[in-house]
């Protein structure tokens, strides 16, 4: 008996007295890390009241231009906070360009969208609020309708004081939520990290090794996050959905046409640009914000296209050195993993995600007529 509790007494040891590891530095890169706590900027503190007229907001379909559409469309609890589609739907009667990205942990972010067109959660609301694509909304028909209201009439006064709606303020309630609720910070890798030497197993601890090591991982998806929030081009193939969806093949010359591409690559509108729609320096076509890799189980398929649909197909592509583009980044070269350490890697990343992150759609407060 005192040889079997001398043994666990050990293993408890081991396991968790040895405190969290400390994080290390990879040539020069930031060190992976637990999430710390949110950032919050000063002009937009957190309030029980903000949050909750927040999450209403967030999923309610009249702050769009047809009331059919919410933030919840694109950005559903129950598809890992996106969509599961891989080019993400549009506006009625349109159809989106892109995948649609989660929205967990987005409030760490300082770059948003995949080519970091915003660069705050009150920033990426509008733009997502009032986009042609998305929302398709009028800033002022949005305030008539919230005026109208009697409920939001009432949480807007007693989150901001004003005595009536303003589609500003929606669009700062609406981030507060995004950094109040939809954080998930309990992935087995920040238990590990925050001293519970068990969360993770051997297999994705060896996993972490080949991500910071052989499979070069860490030089893009490193610090807190996994995202140097840089902007590269890995040759992700294009989707054929562009060939066979008019929506889609309208969708993308329309970013062409308005973000005043050339009428050569007007003409040819076989692939999205990126991060040239802002510079128009040949050197960043292509070039995408690396995503974060925090709740990837939850939110395939994966690529600002959505191309590839399980993080195997991931794991295989970079294994490959990426895709066969003429820009694409010299950090990729053909990897040359085993099957085993494909599988220890696949481990690896799972860890990053936590519990799923489910809610329930509000009920949507009704309409009054004014007197």
């Amino acid at each position: 008996m005192t040889t079997k509790i001398c043994v666990s007494l050990a293993l408890v040891l081991v396991l968790y007295s040895c405190g969290p590891p400390t994080p290390q530095s990879v040539d020069g890169y930031p060190p992976l890390s637990a999430l710390p706590e949110v950032p919050v900027p000063a002009d937009n503190p957190i309030t029980e009241p903000k949050v909750e007229l927040g999450r209403l907001l967030y999923f309610d379909e009249r702050l769009s231009g047809d009331t059919q559409f919410s933030c919840a469309t694109c950005h559903m609890p129950n598809k890992g906070w996106g969509d599961g589609r891989d080019i993400s739907t549009g506006y009625p009667g349109s159809r989106h360009w892109r995948n649609s990205q989660t929205i967990i942990n987005s409030a760490y972010l300082a770059k948003l969208f995949w080519a970091g067109e915003s660069t705050s959660l009150e920033a990426q609301a509008n733009s997502a609020a009032s986009g042609n694509l998305a929302g398709n909304v009028d800033s002022i028909m949005a305030e008539e309708r919230l005026a109208q209201i009697p409920e939001y009439v009432r949480l807007f006064k007693e989150a901001f004081g004003v005595e009536r709606p303003t589609y500003h303020l929606a669009l700062r309630a609406i981030a507060t939520f995004e950094r109040a609720e939809p954080i998930s910070d309990d992935s087995p890798f920040d238990q590990y990290m925050r001293g519970r030497r068990s969360a993770l197993s051997a297999a994705a601890r060896s996993g972490m090794e080949l991500f910071q090591g052989k499979a070069g991982c860490f030089q893009c998806h490193n610090g807190a996050l996994f995202t140097d929030e840089d902007f590269h081009n890995v040759g992700v193939p294009e989707n054929p959905i562009f060939e066979r969806d008019i929506l889609a093949q309208i969708a993308l010359r329309y970013q062409h046409y308005s973000r005043g591409v050339s009428e050569e690559l007007y003409r040819k509108a076989d692939r999205d640009l990126g991060l040239y729609y802002t510079t128009k320096r040949d050197e960043d076509k292509g070039k995408f914000r690396t995503p974060p890799l925090r709740y990837l189980v939850h939110t395939a398929p994966y690529m600002h296209n959505g191309v590839l649909a399980t993080l195997e197909d991931v794991i295989d592509f970079y294994d490959r050195g990426g895709g066969s583009d003429p820009n694409k980044t010299r950090l990729l070269k053909p990897l040359g993993l085993s099957d085993e350490e494909k599988a220890d890697l696949l481990e690896f990343l799972r860890s990053l995600s936590g519990e799923e992150l489910l809610m329930e759609f509000p009920t949507r407060p009704p309409y009054e007529v004014m007197d």
